[in-house]
Protein backbone atom coordinates (compact mmCIF):
# COMPACT_ATOMS: atom_id res chain seq x y z
CA UNK A 1 0.00 0.00 0.00
CA UNK A 2 1.29 3.47 -0.87
CA UNK A 3 2.14 5.78 2.01
CA UNK A 4 1.87 9.53 2.31
CA UNK A 5 5.31 11.08 1.87
CA UNK A 6 4.79 14.44 3.56
CA UNK A 7 4.51 13.07 7.12
CA UNK A 8 7.20 11.68 9.40
CA UNK A 9 6.70 8.66 11.68
CA UNK A 10 5.15 10.92 14.34
CA UNK A 11 2.64 12.42 11.91
CA UNK A 12 4.40 15.77 11.56
CA UNK A 13 4.36 17.52 8.19
CA UNK A 14 7.77 17.44 6.47
CA UNK A 15 9.27 18.43 3.15
CA UNK A 16 10.34 15.27 1.32
CA UNK A 17 14.12 14.81 1.09
CA UNK A 18 14.81 14.41 -2.63
CA UNK A 19 18.61 14.63 -2.44
CA UNK A 20 19.11 10.90 -3.17
CA UNK A 21 16.85 10.93 -6.25
CA UNK A 22 18.30 10.94 -9.74
CA UNK A 23 17.87 14.00 -11.90
CA UNK A 24 15.59 13.16 -14.80
CA UNK A 25 13.53 15.05 -17.35
CA UNK A 26 10.14 15.60 -15.71
CA UNK A 27 6.97 16.80 -17.40
CA UNK A 28 3.48 17.35 -16.07
CA UNK A 29 0.31 18.56 -17.77
CA UNK A 30 -2.86 19.66 -16.02
CA UNK A 31 -6.20 20.85 -17.34
CA UNK A 32 -9.36 22.56 -16.15
CA UNK A 33 -12.17 24.82 -17.30
CA UNK A 34 -14.21 27.87 -16.43
CA UNK A 35 -17.87 27.40 -17.38
CA UNK A 36 -19.94 30.54 -17.87
CA UNK A 37 -22.95 32.13 -19.52
CA UNK A 38 -22.94 32.18 -23.35
CA UNK A 39 -22.86 36.00 -23.27
CA UNK A 40 -19.66 35.92 -21.19
CA UNK A 41 -17.97 33.55 -23.64
CA UNK A 42 -18.95 35.89 -26.46
CA UNK A 43 -17.55 38.93 -24.60
CA UNK A 44 -14.23 37.13 -24.16
CA UNK A 45 -14.16 36.06 -27.82
CA UNK A 46 -14.98 39.59 -28.98
CA UNK A 47 -12.41 41.22 -26.70
CA UNK A 48 -15.20 43.12 -24.96
CA UNK A 49 -14.15 42.60 -21.34
CA UNK A 50 -13.30 45.99 -19.82
CA UNK A 51 -10.25 44.66 -17.93
CA UNK A 52 -8.56 43.59 -21.18
CA UNK A 53 -7.66 40.47 -23.18
CA UNK A 54 -8.83 37.74 -20.82
CA UNK A 55 -7.00 34.83 -22.43
CA UNK A 56 -3.64 36.63 -22.67
CA UNK A 57 -3.77 37.91 -19.12
CA UNK A 58 -4.84 34.49 -17.79
CA UNK A 59 -1.99 32.81 -19.72
CA UNK A 60 0.55 35.11 -18.09
CA UNK A 61 -1.06 34.63 -14.66
CA UNK A 62 -0.86 30.85 -15.07
CA UNK A 63 2.85 31.04 -15.92
CA UNK A 64 3.47 33.27 -12.92
CA UNK A 65 1.43 30.92 -10.73
CA UNK A 66 3.57 27.93 -11.72
CA UNK A 67 6.70 29.87 -10.76
CA UNK A 68 5.18 30.81 -7.37
CA UNK A 69 3.96 27.31 -6.44
CA UNK A 70 6.40 26.81 -3.51
CA UNK A 71 5.20 30.12 -2.05
CA UNK A 72 1.58 28.90 -2.15
CA UNK A 73 1.81 25.17 -1.33
CA UNK A 74 3.70 24.78 1.97
CA UNK A 75 5.75 21.62 1.32
CA UNK A 76 6.60 22.11 -2.37
CA UNK A 77 10.24 22.39 -3.34
CA UNK A 78 11.38 25.53 -5.18
CA UNK A 79 12.13 24.33 -8.70
CA UNK A 80 14.15 25.64 -11.61
CA UNK A 81 11.45 25.24 -14.25
CA UNK A 82 12.81 24.98 -17.78
CA UNK A 83 9.44 25.53 -19.46
CA UNK A 84 5.89 26.56 -18.57
CA UNK A 85 3.24 26.62 -21.28
CA UNK A 86 -0.34 27.65 -20.61
CA UNK A 87 -2.95 27.40 -23.35
CA UNK A 88 -6.50 28.73 -23.14
CA UNK A 89 -9.24 28.10 -25.66
CA UNK A 90 -12.91 28.92 -25.96
CA UNK A 91 -15.45 26.12 -26.34
CA UNK A 92 -18.74 27.73 -27.39
CA UNK A 93 -20.60 24.40 -27.30
CA UNK A 94 -19.92 24.08 -23.56
CA UNK A 95 -19.77 27.84 -22.82
CA UNK A 96 -16.34 27.34 -21.34
CA UNK A 97 -12.77 28.50 -21.38
CA UNK A 98 -10.56 25.40 -21.36
CA UNK A 99 -7.11 25.65 -19.80
CA UNK A 100 -4.10 23.36 -20.20
CA UNK A 101 -0.70 23.88 -18.61
CA UNK A 102 2.52 21.92 -19.14
CA UNK A 103 5.58 22.33 -16.93
CA UNK A 104 9.03 20.84 -17.54
CA UNK A 105 12.37 20.60 -15.81
CA UNK A 106 15.36 18.36 -15.31
CA UNK A 107 15.47 17.64 -11.61
CA UNK A 108 14.86 15.42 -8.61
CA UNK A 109 11.16 16.03 -8.08
CA UNK A 110 8.09 16.28 -10.27
CA UNK A 111 6.24 19.31 -11.56
CA UNK A 112 2.66 18.16 -11.03
CA UNK A 113 1.90 20.85 -8.46
CA UNK A 114 3.29 23.55 -10.74
CA UNK A 115 1.06 22.45 -13.63
CA UNK A 116 -2.00 22.25 -11.35
CA UNK A 117 -1.23 25.66 -9.87
CA UNK A 118 -0.82 27.18 -13.34
CA UNK A 119 -4.28 25.94 -14.35
CA UNK A 120 -5.82 27.09 -11.06
CA UNK A 121 -4.36 30.60 -11.24
CA UNK A 122 -5.30 30.97 -14.91
CA UNK A 123 -8.87 29.91 -14.08
CA UNK A 124 -9.05 32.33 -11.15
CA UNK A 125 -7.83 35.10 -13.44
CA UNK A 126 -10.56 34.36 -15.99
CA UNK A 127 -13.08 34.52 -13.14
CA UNK A 128 -11.63 37.77 -11.78
CA UNK A 129 -11.63 39.48 -15.15
CA UNK A 130 -15.23 38.47 -15.96
CA UNK A 131 -16.94 38.52 -12.55
CA UNK A 132 -18.48 41.95 -13.17
CA UNK A 133 -20.71 40.41 -15.85
CA UNK A 134 -21.03 36.79 -14.62
CA UNK A 135 -20.67 35.92 -10.94
CA UNK A 136 -22.09 32.44 -11.58
CA UNK A 137 -19.02 31.12 -13.42
CA UNK A 138 -17.78 27.73 -12.26
CA UNK A 139 -14.16 26.62 -12.14
CA UNK A 140 -14.29 22.89 -12.86
CA UNK A 141 -12.41 19.69 -13.52
CA UNK A 142 -8.91 20.77 -12.51
CA UNK A 143 -6.86 17.61 -12.80
CA UNK A 144 -3.51 16.09 -13.72
CA UNK A 145 -3.65 14.70 -17.24
CA UNK A 146 -0.03 13.60 -17.76
CA UNK A 147 3.10 13.06 -15.74
CA UNK A 148 6.42 11.58 -16.82
CA UNK A 149 9.89 11.24 -15.38
CA UNK A 150 11.17 9.91 -12.11
CA UNK A 151 11.01 6.40 -10.73
CA UNK A 152 7.19 6.26 -10.65
CA UNK A 153 7.14 6.46 -14.45
CA UNK A 154 4.40 7.83 -16.66
CA UNK A 155 0.84 8.63 -15.65
CA UNK A 156 -1.88 9.35 -18.20
CA UNK A 157 -5.12 10.78 -16.86
CA UNK A 158 -8.13 12.07 -18.70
Amino acid sequence: MATLTHFDSDGNAVMVDVSAKDETERVATAAGAVVMQPETVQLIADGGVKKGDVLSVARLAGIMGAKKTPDLIPLCHPLALSSVKVELSIDTDRNAVDIEATCKLKGRTGVEMEALTAVSVAALTVYDMCKAVDRGMQITDIRLTHKSGGKSGTYEGR
